[in-house]
């Protein structure tokens, strides 16, 4: 089992592209050299031993192709150095944003961010983001380990709802240590393509980025399960309407998109989930009328059907369990309204 790094980050949901942080074009005479000893001439601090973790998780690319740390770099060769979080410089720049702050003392502040906000800045997101609001709303912010100010995990863009940010340095590393021992408590609601068989269940599979696609994760099994990182995620059937089940998803483990490849990997993909193909009519009749209806819902929730809605943890100071919970947004209410009177109509 890992180690618990202090400052680190939960990938529960959050970045799902590589940000550039070093590119180098390699002279025309250059001699073949090891890519790690190639770098380790050029990046300030660079170890060798950072390098080849760095290679083997796919981040060191010669020409636009991910290496291994032994590829020999030649003339002419473009190597760039890329990770999941952007360069530092474009992380805090304040700005007065609205947010929703639902609880804030000396060491923790919860927020229910809104579906379309970024939570931190990365390609083509450079302002705007939750991060440059919370650098405006208070100073002297600690970093974790990617240099993202308080944040000690994460949700996507067009996911709504609960954050607790750290304060303080000390609640940083205490609820960052909540996290990687899976002692908080966190509930999302989704909307699912499909009428699920089981009133509830458990969903298991090692979860990393696709072969194919790298702007999706998916499942890896049997003798695959090495490439991806132990993930798994408890479901509950809330309602059942017609060709879509609400359902509540408790996250055992934190990885990213989680519930949404989790969901996929069982035949419900969530409902208008664009990235992973629930956008496209997954389920019911071939009626004019029924596209109709679910290009409406699909106006009415531009996004994919999912809500953070509950977050509990142990408070880092007083040492008492504290439990948040923020109700489902109107876009994705309205959509379970249509629904609902769509699902009294249906005749089976």
């Amino acid at each position: 089992m890992a180690n618990f790094k202090e400052g680190e980050i939960e990938d529960t949901d959050g970045n799902d592209e590589l940000y550039e942080h070093y590119r180098f074009k390699a002279d025309k005479g250059q001699r073949a050299l090891r890519v790690d000893k190639y770098l380790m001439n050029l990046i300030e601090k660079a170890t060798r031993n950072k390098i080849q973790k760095a290679a083997v998780a796919g981040n060191i690319h010669v020409n636009d192709v991910p290496v291994k740390s032994n590829y020999k770099v030649k003339g002419n060769d473009v190597v760039t150095v890329l990770f999941e979080h952007p360069p530092y410089e474009f992380l805090l720049v304040p700005e007065n944003l609205p947010i929703d702050i639902v609880y804030e003392d000396d060491a923790v502040l919860v927020v229910n961010k809104a579906a379309g906000m970024v939570v931190h800045p990365g390609h083509g997101n450079y302002s705007g983001t939750l991060i440059n609001a919370l650098t405006y709303h208070f100073e002297n912010h600690p970093n974790n380990s990617s240099n993202r100010p308080g944040l000690v995990h994460r949700i996507d863009k067009d996911t709504s709802g609960l954050l607790v940010v750290a304060k303080t340095e000390e609640a940083m590393t205490h609820l960052a240590k909540q996290f990687f021992d899976k002692s908080t408590e966190r509930e999302y609601v989704a909307l699912a393509w499909g009428n699920m068989e089981e009133d509830e269940g458990t969903i298991e599979g090692n979860i990393g980025r696709h072969p194919k696609n790298r702007l999706q994760n998916t499942v890896y099994e049997n003798d695959e399960e090495e490439k991806g990182k132990h993930a798994v995620t408890h479901y509950k059937v809330l309602e059942r309407l017609s060709y879509v089940t609400l359902v509540s998803c408790r996250l055992e483990t934190g990885r990213t998109h989680q519930i949404r490849v989790h969901m996929k990997y069982i035949g419900h993909t969530l409902f208008n989930d664009e990235r992973y193909g629930g956008e496209k009519i997954l389920k019911g009749t071939t009626f004019t009328k029924y596209k109709q209806f679910v290009d409406n819902c699909f106006k009415v929730l531009p996004r994919q059907a999912l809500h953070a809605r509950t977050l509990g943890f142990v408070h880092p100071v007083t040492e008492k369990f504290m439990r948040f919970e923020c109700p489902i947004p109107e876009d994705m209410e309205a959509c379970l309204d249509k629904w609902r009177n769509y699902s009294q109509h249906v005749i089976e």
